[in-house]
């Protein structure tokens, strides 16, 4: 296996493991709370009042937690690699709905598995006869129903985080969570502005509900290269994508700049459907700068955290010199001082930009693949 390939399986793995834990962190805090909420209620008996199954607060708490971390990463495994794929189509309460239900199904199996191993564990030597019997009280207990509510309680609640997640972003959820911007702090970061080329007259043809699919599709198929170039989209402004990289992280491997390639890739290798949805092939052109922004957050009503620097400004007027160059991708020369010698690109000086304001011009380079 190549550096690269080893590379981005690393950065799979990475991203895949990033996705399912929550789900087993979210189960294994409800488990806790249920956990210290049941030793409160039961103290220091040895069995359960309504179903008389044996209880061991010490010997109960370890196999809850790892069960319930255990089930969750299962509910997270579910979701990435086979549920998300079948309800794509599908409004957010549905899928959360269809979900939840599929789910308490599984766990009534969990629970009954779980029933049978607590026998074992906390009355060695128990036969399987005596297992049985503690499973068909519990199971004819309302203590087991009111536990299969509250698992799909719980599964609910990852579903409805992880889809929040899908809507604004794992960037945004998490530095929220953990205040990583509460304070505004300056990073050095790269941005591209990539902007689809004719996009007033492909929607007046098209009309603004088939226009909408095209840039719904036009997005979507840029997802793999977001991912394995580790891009963060900034926003959407209808057909204007921004994205942008930790000044380290877009370096690497000359990720900001593979990002476009990766774009014009797959959407070269899928012109044919393009063509046959939709009678045109998106064309774009993108602008790139390297510079200082500060990031915070900001609002009241509705929070966000948004980058403010010139950088950004510069970046769109050099994604708006593209038409002039007739250039897919121009960068400042800012950034072409960072960026490592590519083998397959090559970057040509072609201009000079003057921004507004300033009396010295900024070099402008035409990267080409």
């Amino acid at each position: 296996m190549s550096p690269f390939h080893f590379m981005l399986l690393n950065l799979h793995t990475k991203r895949f493991l990033k996705k399912i834990l929550p789900f087993g962190l979210i189960w294994m805090a409800f488990a806790l709370v249920y956990g210290l909420l049941e030793y409160g209620l039961i103290g220091q008996l040895d069995k359960y009042p309504s179903s008389g199954n044996p209880y061991n607060f010490k010997n109960n708490i370890i196999p809850l937690l790892i069960g319930s971390f255990l089930v969750g990463l299962f509910q997270g495994v579910c979701e990435i690699r086979w549920l998300a794929r079948r309800f794509t189509g599908s409004t957010l309460k549905f899928k959360i709905l269809i979900k939840t239900v599929f789910y308490i199904f599984f766990f009534a199996v969990c629970l009954v598995a779980f029933s049978l191993f607590n026998s074992y564990y906390n009355y060695h030597g128990y036969l399987l006869i005596d297992a049985l019997d503690d499973l068909q009280r519990f199971a004819a207990n309302f203590s087991f129903w009111s536990t299969l509510v509250f698992m799909g309680f719980i599964a609910g609640i990852a579903l409805f985080f992880s889809e929040i997640i899908q809507y604004v972003g794992d960037g945004v959820i998490y530095n929220a969570l953990f205040s990583k911007y509460h304070r505004p702090i300056s990073e050095k970061r790269i941005f591209m502005f990539l902007d689809m080329k004719s996009s007033t007259a492909i929607a007046e043809r098209l009309g603004h509900e088939k226009y909408f699919t095209l840039l719904k599709q036009y997005y979507a198929d840029m997802t793999h290269a977001i991912l394995t170039t580790e891009a963060e989209i900034y926003q959407y402004v209808g057909d204007e994508i921004v994205l942008s990289w930790p000044k380290d992280v877009g370096l690497e491997d000359n990720n900001c700049i593979n990002a476009f390639i990766k774009i014009a890739n797959k959407i070269d290798a899928k012109k044919h459907i393009y063509l046959e949805q939709f009678g045109e092939v998106p064309k774009f052109k993108a602008g790139f700068h390297i510079g200082e922004v500060t990031i915070g957050e900001i609002g009241t009503i509705k929070r966000n955290i948004i980058y403010t620097g010139d950088v950004l400004n510069t970046t769109a007027r050099i994604e708006a010199e593209c038409n002039n160059y007739k250039a897919q991708i121009l960068i400042s020369g800012e950034l072409k001082q960072e960026l490592a010698a590519g083998n397959n690109t090559s970057i040509i000086k072609i201009g000079a930009l003057i921004l507004r304001g300033k009396t010295i011009p900024m070099a402008l380079y035409k990267v080409t693949f």
